[in-house]
């Protein structure tokens, strides 16, 4: 794959060599004699087809999971993201012991190995919110839950440019990977200014199924805004936001 420059980029096929537009900029790619139905038939590229459906597989459950903290995601600002979570769920599923390959999957996979997962790379938790907090995951009650005692916000927050105020939250998600179905939840503290008045105690709780026997997700993050004439204005289009998983229950 090789990257076009020149004043005029192009797309489309000239001779064996295809161009065209991706995030990354315009690329350029020779052509191949390689087609589907080969692909899918041949006993040469029976890996290939174990790959691809474990990738399948691993972007589906990337897509549950993106889709139960979607209330929170959508004041996350990362065009990148989708696509490192599924790269992550593959790990989860290659570590499944049970399964041969091709049918490995998340749910006898290592879901554990998602914790620290950082929604946003513009914006990580752990360069957003320094004060300590403790997590906790109750199956048994079914609650998900983040400590965080008194901090001073200048101290502990790292806040952009133009920030005045912040926001902590959590959200809970439980998850079952093969239906492609969640319960979920989320809470938050009260916008606060980002001054040295010490923050009060966070106790964040985000209540699921009592006794689930599913995969449990429980993510932290930090939202910004500026305040404005007694209004909260959001930071640009929440890049700035740090939203990360900080504990996970597998099955």
């Amino acid at each position: 794959m090789a990257k076009q420059s020149g004043i005029i980029p192009l797309q489309g096929t000239i001779g064996n060599i295809t161009f065209y537009k991706t995030k990354s900029g315009h690329l350029a790619r020779e052509k191949t004699s390689m087609n589907a139905n080969r692909i899918a038939t041949d006993p040469a590229f029976v890996r290939t087809r174990e790959n691809g459906a474990e990738f399948g597989r691993a972007g589906k459950a990337s897509k549950v999971l993106r889709t139960a903290f979607r209330a929170m995601l959508l004041n996350i600002g990362d065009s990148y993201m989708a696509s490192r979570l599924t790269r992550e769920m593959v790990k989860v599923i290659q570590a499944d012991a049970t399964n041969a390959r091709g049918l490995r999957n998340v749910i006898d996979g290592e879901a554990e190995l998602l914790k620290g997962f950082e929604f946003n790379n513009n914006s990580r938790l752990t360069g957003a919110l320094y004060a300590p907090f403790t997590t906790a995951i109750d199956r048994a009650a079914g609650t998900l839950k983040v400590d965080i005692p008194p901090f001073v916000p200048v101290n502990m927050v790292a806040a952009p440019m133009g920030a005045t105020h912040f926001k902590v939250q959590a959200a809970g998600a439980e998850i079952d990977f093969e239906a492609e179905t969640f319960v979920n939840g989320n809470t938050a503290s009260p916008e606060l200014p980002i001054d040295a008045t010490p923050t009060a105690v966070m106790a964040l709780t985000v209540n699921v199924t009592a006794n689930s026997t599913k995969p449990l997700f429980l993510a932290l993050g930090v939202e910004f805004y500026q305040q404005v004439n007694g209004t909260m204005y959001g930071l640009k289009n929440g890049t700035y936001n740090a939203l990360a998983l900080v504990d996970i229950s597998g099955m």
